[in-house]
């Protein structure tokens, strides 16, 4: 238990560094600069962040040891198999983003509404950033986290809960360690027009969020996904706007309740949609693998048949929101030189693609001790014991695991 805790906090301290966690950044920074020259706001900034993401850490656990103990085998990330939370983080991640670009202003009084920020609703940004912060990490499983989180979902639920505990704290660590201790301040010009600057600027790495998640509803839910979120997206962009122009007539003096009004109308106009949403078909091609063309079809049965018979079996186990499945696929899966590898040994290549829920998947990933993606999972030659692949891939680590996986076959 100490060891999976240890495991947890580290690898909640490396998924930091994971490209899912990216487009939240933006929003760290700008809270870390926002007030680093006020050593006692920014502390009270990171425990708001911590709070945020131990909160709706211990929310998701919650959900998911509910849903595990009901009988439905569900893992890290079950939230992103849901095309209605795909569309909210969609258009939260498209209204950080507006309002990084100064189209509307949340949280701040008349004389604040053109500042990049203030004291007031600074604590609530600061827990909501670390709320979105959690959520969209989970796309994602870091090194020593994967262990961690499959043997907490093999536990009593108060043995998980510290776990997963541990994993935020992690998560957590670095933002609040630099608010309590803000080294940056001494190199940091002092606040004026550049953080206004930045602010803009920042804004683009949540539109490149907003993108990657459309993509991701798509190869889930279909194009009538596409066109329904599309729409919401103009739909909430006009509705933004209209509240910034609200915001501006207040600070003039002048009425700004018929815009407020027309705010809340075509927000209303975003539900209809939304919920539609759950009763749209998914494709039934529908693959996370940019090689899947070249593969074949994975099923318990199917690898139950085929491994063993004289030729190594490889299986990516996969879905379109995992970014570093996505990574590892471009920079390893999908390179000549893996490809070539496979020709060479004659692997069979296998796609567990569990972009929707898939109970099979869910259940070998925990068959493997894991409780999320990403899983590459080799099968020697001769049916030996299977080897399971780093989370992190390269071309080298792939071929040379072929390449022992086709060994055992001639040695048998």
């Amino acid at each position: 238990m100490l060891t999976a805790i240890a495991a947890a906090f580290l690898g909640g301290l490396i998924l930091n560094l994971m490209p899912c966690v990216f487009p939240v950044i933006s929003l760290k920074a700008l809270s870390l600069i926002r007030h680093h020259d006020k050593p006692a706001h920014a502390r009270a900034e990171g425990v708001a962040f911590l709070l945020g993401v131990v909160v709706t850490m211990l929310a998701l656990v919650g959900v998911l040891l509910l849903a595990r103990a009901g009988g439905a085998s569900v893992g890290w990330g079950f939230q992103l198999q849901s095309p209605m939370v795909i569309a909210l983080l969609i258009l939260v991640m498209l209204a950080s983003a507006l309002n990084l670009f100064g189209l509307f202003e949340i949280g701040l009084s008349l004389q604040r509404a053109g500042e990049v920020g203030g004291n007031r609703g600074g604590l609530v940004g600061s827990a909501l950033t670390g709320a979105l912060a959690i959520v969209v990490a989970t796309p994602c499983s870091a090194p020593f986290m994967a262990s961690a989180v499959g043997y907490a979902l093999t536990q009593p639920p108060a043995v998980s809960l510290v776990i997963f505990i541990a994993l935020a704290l992690g998560f957590a660590a670095p933002f609040t360690l630099i608010a309590f201790f803000p080294v940056l301040a001494r190199v940091l010009p002092a606040p004026g027009a550049w953080m206004m600057t930045l602010k803009h600027g920042l804004a683009f790495p949540m539109l490149g969020a907003v993108g990657w998640l459309i993509w991701v509803l798509e190869r889930q839910a279909g194009s009538a996904a596409l066109a329904a979120i599309l729409g919401c997206c103009l739909l909430l962009s006009f509705a933004a706007w209209l509240y910034g122009m609200a915001q501006k007539r207040r600070m003039m003096g002048r009425r700004h309740w018929a815009l407020h009004l027309t705010t809340a109308v075509f927000l209303l106009l975003l539900v209809p949609p939304l919920i539609n949403l759950k009763s749209v078909a998914a494709p039934e091609e529908n693959v996370g693998s940019a090689v899947a063309a070249a593969s074949v079809a994975w099923s318990p049965q199917n690898v139950d048949a085929i491994k063993g018979q004289g030729k190594p079996v490889l299986v990516n186990f996969t879905a379109s929101w995992c970014i570093t499945c996505q990574v590892n696929d471009r920079t390893s899966l999908s390179t000549q030189a893996v490809k070539a590898a496979m020709a060479r040994t004659d692997t069979i290549y296998m796609v567990a693609d569990s972009t929707k829920y898939n109970p099979d998947v869910e259940q070998a990933l925990s068959d493997f001790g894991r409780g999320g993606l990403p899983l590459y999972v080799v099968y020697p030659a001769n049916g030996g014991k299977p080897l399971v692949l780093p989370q992190v891939l390269t071309p080298g680590i792939v071929i040379s695991a072929l390449e022992q996986a086709a060994e055992s076959g001639k040695k048998t």
